[in-house]
């Protein structure tokens, strides 16, 4: 019997969902305390047009230029938007998505293999990774983390108390823009591997399952990571197990999603208990207080 992760793509295909997990664990906690779901998937379709750009001027190989300029214009042009005045966040998300979007499909629907290109783009290829691809994954990577590594402690300040970021000299414009363009460089990252849709769910699910157990921030970010990697190697086993042994065509990328969000599911009895607890105990600390404390 063939042990999966002896044959070369699933190996790949393993290390690639194993670096996408060392950066969307901690990104997607920020996404969840920004509540920037809205735009991490306005971000994975922004890049579409230059997923595109980049496929046809310098084929597979050109993707990763093509969604990088696209995520960093879209990147700069919500921060831009948002920050005028002259539209509400959701509504200049809105905008840039429909836009950029759109003329991602229009360029798509001039090329005869139109259904399969698409297909492609959105959904990704993880068991065709090269091992040059996983190296551009890594450099990206390298350059998200260390982005967070430096801008950390502002970005969780501006999250939770942007007044006080402002004062303390903090430019929250420049804060929002980087945080925008991790989340692009992670979109980019990852276009390939899972396709301009499913990777959202890296984006969201990690930080909001993780969220379930704990309110630290550092601990949100490594469950997240591991609840990645969990789902990585198993998606990937289920879906070759379905194809190799039961004849069910499931794509890995898919199953590898459904798996953090059976992992959500699970956990939310666990995160409803904990809330409830939580709860009581502040009930408890207000019945235990004074009247004069009560009322002063």
């Amino acid at each position: 019997m063939i042990e999966p992760f002896t044959v070369p793509f699933m190996g790949r295909a393993l290390a690639e969902l194993a670096l996408l997990a060392l950066v969307c664990g901690p990104v997607s906690v920020f996404v969840f305390a920004r509540r920037l779901s809205f735009v991490s998937d306005a971000l994975t379709h922004t890049v579409f047009p230059g997923v595109v750009i980049g496929f046809l001027a310098g084929g597979i190989e050109g993707i990763v230029v093509g969604a990088l300029v696209a995520g960093v214009v879209t990147a700069v042009a919500l921060t831009l938007l948002s920050r005028g005045g002259a539209l509400s966040d959701d509504a200049a998300t809105a905008v840039v998505l429909t836009a950029m979007f759109s003329i991602g499909v229009v360029l798509v629907s001039r090329r005869s293999s139109y259904t399969s290109d698409l297909t492609s783009f959105l959904f990704g290829r993880i068991l065709t990774v090269t091992p040059r691809q996983i190296a551009e994954t890594a450099v990206l990577a390298v350059v998200i983390l260390g982005l967070l590594l430096i801008s950390a402690r502002a970005l969780v300040f501006r999250t939770f108390d942007p007044a006080g970021a402002a004062a303390a000299g903090f430019r929250i414009a420049g804060l929002d823009l980087l945080l925008n363009i991790i989340v692009a460089l992670v979109v980019v990252a990852a276009v390939r591997a899972v396709g301009t849709i499913l990777v959202v769910a890296l984006l969201i699910v990690p930080a909001a399952t993780a969220r379930l157990l704990t309110t630290r921030l550092p601990l949100m970010a490594v469950i997240g990571t591991g609840l990645i990697l969990v789902a990585a190697y198993g998606g990937l086993l289920t879906s070759w197990t379905a194809s190799v042994d039961y004849g069910i065509s499931l794509t890995s990328a898919s199953a590898v999603v459904l798996l953090l969000v059976l992992a959500y599911l699970l956990l939310l009895p666990l995160g409803a208990l904990r809330s409830r607890r939580n709860h009581g105990q502040s009930i408890s600390t207000e019945a235990r207080r004074s009247p004069h404390e009560l009322v002063g």
